[in-house]
């Protein structure tokens, strides 16, 4: 059920959640996570919420409301959420879809306004202010905008390994004008903004998978029929995703009349190579909007303080579409998720933390380790070292957190495992083909 079908009265009562939420986020901030060794930069994003008005419950234009920036954020944030509109409202999250660039690492991803910090930025908020500013237009620093708090920070490594690339700084902000206020898109950087109902976020409706291919490092090396041969045999990695419906949604014009595909322009064997390699899609039918990875890790912390906090329940652990290969990463890792999901659902939860993984980086979460090693995964299945204090209680409890203890070891176990039973069963293969060759030509 869509925000648009549920009834007002249930709608309503998100409004008052968010409002404790935000306050929350206001009172108990999250540490400051240094930088890595050997890993200078930083980056922040926004987490922009607005409430969009419902229609039987519009706002009265004849007063609008002011926000008093003079007070305290906890009077302003009271003072907002006391209006019978925003009570009655549907709270939404600005979402951008990144434009299409060679080298970027998200390219195309579903995201939240940012990027990495300049050294003329006094802080890392003002990095996301900034990058708001310079990607879609939006200014946060008017008296319409609330700053409510920071959600935890993470260090991003590759997938592939727990090298560090940075530190990302997630910032939230409250737009209080019942009127958004017109985007305006860098093409360079934004194909698409969107705004999406906090209702479809939590629904679990709208969970799905991304596959994502693993194999696509391997065509610059190994070429494309090295990159068919491993995915033949891994097929695709499954991570945990939100299929978004969003309620408004602004197209950059530069950017669509580039993405328009020409058929004519595409040769028969860059077709067959698109097939082969993944993109199956017609080309006139476009791919949902998925929210996944980095992002999709960012806003579970966020989701899983509103009702009916299951964004945790709701995660699917990452796993493969290999038929053999799933069924050995079920059973070498049917006791550590057990015992992993028992304690997360008697255990002490604290307030949320996960650790955001997709098919080019980890994000890791800050937990005190007792031991200095650094542990590589595969796939965005990182876990790193811990590179700094944490004033948080028990770091190390946090939901997702235990979710994934002893995961990722399981994981490379089952692989080596795989290759292992791909060979041997190729070798009985041969054998076999072989003893019937054999056999023939005494026969003949």
């Amino acid at each position: 059920m869509t925000a648009s079908t549920r009834p007002a009265l249930e709608l309503a009562s998100l409004s008052p959640s968010l409002h404790n939420v935000l306050l929350d986020l206001h009172q108990n901030s999250y540490p400051l996570v240094p930088n890595p060794p050997q890993c200078k930069k930083r980056a922040s994003v926004a987490l922009v919420v607005r409430v969009r008005p419902n229609f039987h419950h519009p706002p009265d234009r004849s007063s609008p409301f002011q926000n008093d920036t003079a007070a305290s954020v906890q009077q302003q944030l009271d003072d907002f959420f006391s209006q019978p509109w925003v009570q009655n409202g549907d709270p939404e999250v600005l979402f951008i879809k990144r434009a299409s660039r060679v080298g970027d690492r998200w390219t195309g991803h579903v995201a939240l306004p940012g990027g990495k910090r300049d050294p003329e930025d006094a802080d890392d908020r003002a990095a996301a202010i900034r990058e708001a500013s310079e990607e879609v237009g939006l200014d946060l620093k008017t008296n319409d905008c609330i700053y409510v708090g920071n959600l935890p920070e993470r260090v991003v490594t590759s997938s592939w390994g727990s090298v560090p690339l940075m530190v990302l700084c997630p910032y939230v902000f409250l737009l209080t004008d019942c009127d958004t206020p017109t985007l305006t898109l860098q093409p360079t950087e934004v194909a698409s903004t969107h705004w999406v109902s906090l209702d479809v976020l939590l629904s679990p409706s709208s969970r799905t998978v991304e596959h994502v291919d693993m194999t696509q490092r391997l065509a610059s090396t190994g070429g494309l029929m090295t990159r068919l041969a491993s995915r033949s045999l891994m097929g695709y990695m499954q991570f945990s995703a939100i299929q978004l419906n969003p309620t408004e949604t602004l197209q950059c014009s530069i950017n669509l009349k580039q993405s328009i595909p020409s058929v004519e322009s595409t040769t028969w064997l860059q077709r067959c190579r698109s097939w082969f390699c993944g993109n199956q899609r017609a080309s006139n039918q476009s791919p949902p909007l998925l929210l996944w990875g980095l992002t999709l890790g960012i806003l579970a912390d966020f989701l899983d303080m509103l009702p009916p906090h299951t964004a945790v329940q709701l995660w699917n652990y990452p796993n493969f579409t290999s038929p053999d290969l799933r069924l050995i990463v079920n059973l070498l890792t049917y006791q550590v998720r057990k015992r992993n999901m028992h304690q997360v659902k008697f255990g002490a939860r604290p307030r949320p933390n996960s650790t955001a993984i997709d098919g080019e980086t980890a994000a890791l979460p800050v937990v005190e380790e007792k031991d200095d090693r650094n542990q590589v995964g595969i796939g965005g299945l990182g876990v790193g070292r811990y590179y700094g204090p944490s004033d948080s209680p028990n770091g190390s409890a946090y939901a997702v957190g235990i979710m994934l203890r002893g995961y990722y070891q399981k994981i490379r176990l089952a692989l080596y495992i795989f290759v292992a039973w791909r060979a041997a069963l190729g070798s009985l293969a041969a054998f076999c083909v072989w003893t019937y060759i054999r056999r023939r030509r005494l026969a003949a």
